[in-house]
C-alpha cells in the first residue's frame, strides 16, 4: 500500500490541501501533522470577531472534526516534526516516531518577527499568531486597560480597534513615519491613521522601541529610543513575519525568503510540494516571484499542489488579494503595485469610501485599494488580470459605475 501524503502543518493551507486531495479523487492515506493542539482553523478572525468574543473556536475551524474521520484523513495534532529524510521518504518527528510519505506537502507557515529588546519577555508582552496567543490577549482586555501596540501594520491595527471596543486605552508605537508602510499606499496610510485616532487611539510615527519596563514581574511601559516611556498594563508586539522555512533548509530544499516553488507548488525535489505562507512562489502576472501572506493565496496553492499529486489539470494562478477589516472599515485590495507610475484616488476619504488605482506607465491596472467599495473591487479583480487599460478621468469620476470606467465613450 502506498505510503500517501504526508502534509506538515495544520494550519488554512495544510486544511485546505488535504481536503482538495480528497476532492480531487486521491485515495491513498493523507495525515496531516500540526504543532498547535486543534484542527485547522481560520487565523484572519483572530484580531477581530476572537478578540471582540464575537466568536468561538467551533466558529474558527474550518470544518469539524468529523470531517477528518469520514474522508479518512489522519489528523494529528500537537505534534512538531524534526527533520525530513529526503532520501528515505520519511518524516522524523520530535519523539522519534518516523511517518513514510510517498509525496509531502510543506505547509509550514510562517514565524512572528522577534523583536530583540530588553524586557520582551516580560510577562503581560503578548504576540498573536496562534489561537493560544489571542486568547491571552482577550483575556487581558477590559474597559481602561492601557494596551500598547508595537507595530502598524495591518495586525496591529486590527488588534487596536477590537481593543477599543472593550474601552482599552490604546497607543500604537510605529518605527515608521506612517502607518501600512511597507504595504499601502501613502493615501490608504493617511486614511486609517485619520480613522484610528478619531477613534480614539494614540499612535507614535517614527518611535523606536528600546525595551519594556516591569513592576512587580508584569510590564508597565514601553521604553521609546528617545528616552520616553509610555506605561501600559499589556503590550501586542506585531512586526511582521517570516517565512517558517527552517525544515525545507534543513533538508536541502531550495529556500530564498520561503521555499522556492513553480506554478504547481512544486520544490526542487519532484516528490516534494510548498503551500501557502513559508514559500516563494511566481507571479506571473508580475513576471516576478515572492512570498504572499493570505488566506487566498494558501487556498490557491492547496487546490494548485492537490491537483499535481493528483495528475489533474493545473489550477491557473489568480491575481493576489488581501482584506482587513477596523471598525466600520472594509479594506479590499487586489493586486501588487509594482512598476507603478501614477496613481488616480476616486472619491472622498473623508467621507470614508473611496480607491486608490495604481498604474503603470501605459495606464494599465497594477492593483486597487479600495475602502468601503465592494464594486469597484470587483470589477478590478477582473481589469488587474486582463491588464486593463484605464483613463485617469473616468477612473476618478465617482458619477460613473464601476463598470462604466472602462467603457468606451459614445
Amino acid at each position: 500500500m502506498s505510503a500517501g501524503v504526508v502534509i506538515i502543518g495544520a494550519g488554512h493551507a495544510g486544511g485546505a490541501v488535504a481536503a482538495a486531495l480528497r476532492q480531487s479523487g486521491y485515495a491513498d492515506p493523507i495525515t496531516l501533522i500540526g504543532e498547535e493542539p486543534v484542527a485547522p482553523y481560520q487565523r484572519p478572525p483572530l484580531s477581530k470577531a476572537w478578540l471582540k468574543g464575537e466568536a468561538q473556536q467551533a466558529d474558527l475551524l474550518l470544518r469539524p472534526d468529523s470531517f477528518y474521520t469520514e474522508k479518512s484523513i489522519g489528523l494529528r495534532t500537537g505534534i512538531r516534526v524534526a527533520s525530513i529524510d529526503r532520501a528515505g521518504r520519511t518524516v522524523w518527528l520530535a519523539d522519534g516516531e518516523s511517518v513514510p510519505y510517498e509525496h509531502l506537502v510543506i505547509a509550514t507557515g510562517s514565524r512572528l518577527r522577534k523583536l530583540d529588546v530588553p524586557g520582551i519577555d516580560t510577562p503581560g508582552v503578548l504576540e498573536l499568531r496562534t489561537l493560544a496567543d489571542a486568547e491571552r490577549i482577550r483575556a487581558a482586555l477590559r474597559p481602561g486597560i492601557r494596551l500598547a501596540i508595537v507595530g502598524g501594520g495591518y495586525i496591529g491595527l486590527e488588534v487596536a480597534a477590537s481593543a477599543r471596543s472593550f474601552g482599552a486605552e490604546v497607543v500604537v508605537i510605529e518605527r515608521e513615519s506612517r502607518l501600512l508602510a511597507r504595504v499601502a499606499s501613502p493615501e490608504l496610510s493617511a486614511f486609517f491613521e485619520r480613522c484610528h485616532r478619531d477613534h480614539g487611539v494614540a499612535i507614535e510615527l517614527g518611535a523606536s522601541v528600546s525595551g519594556f519596563e516591569s513592576r512587580d514581574g508584569q510590564v508597565c511601559a514601553v521604553r521609546l529610543a528617545d528616552g520616553r516611556s509610555l506605561p501600559c498594563e499589556v503590550a501586542v508586539v506585531g512586526i511582521g513575519a517570516q517565512a517558517q522555512d527552517g525544515l525545507a533548509a534543513q533538508a536541502g530544499l531550495s529556500c530564498r525568503d520561503g521555499i522556492v516553488v513553480d506554478e504547481l507548488c512544486r520544490t526542487s525535489d519532484p516528490s516534494i510540494h510548498a503551500i501557502g505562507d513559508c514559500t516563494q512562489r511566481p507571479l506571473p502576472r508580475y513576471g516576478a516571484s515572492m512570498r504572499l501572506e493570505s488566506v487566498p493565496n494558501a487556498l490557491e496553492q492547496a487546490r494548485q499542489a492537490a491537483a499535481d499529486v493528483c495528475g489533474k489539470p493545473a489550477v491557473k494562478s489568480d491575481v493576489p488579494w488581501f482584506w482587513s477589516d477596523q471598525y466600520d472599515v472594509r479594506l479590499q485590495i487586489v493586486g501588487l503595485p509594482r512598476d507603478v507610475a501614477s496613481k488616480v484616488v476616486r472619491g472622498d476619504p473623508s467621507a470614508g469610501k473611496f480607491c486608490v488605482f495604481h498604474l503603470d506607465a501605459d495606464g494599465v491596472l497594477q492593483a486597487l485599494e479600495a475602502v468601503n467599495s465592494p464594486g469597484e473591487f470587483a470589477a478590478a479583480r477582473q481589469w488587474v488580470g486582463a491588464r486593463q487599460l484605464i483613463d485617469s478621468t473616468r477612473a476618478a469620476d465617482t458619477r460613473l459605475m464601476p463598470k462604466q470606467i472602462i467603457e468606451v465613450p459614445a
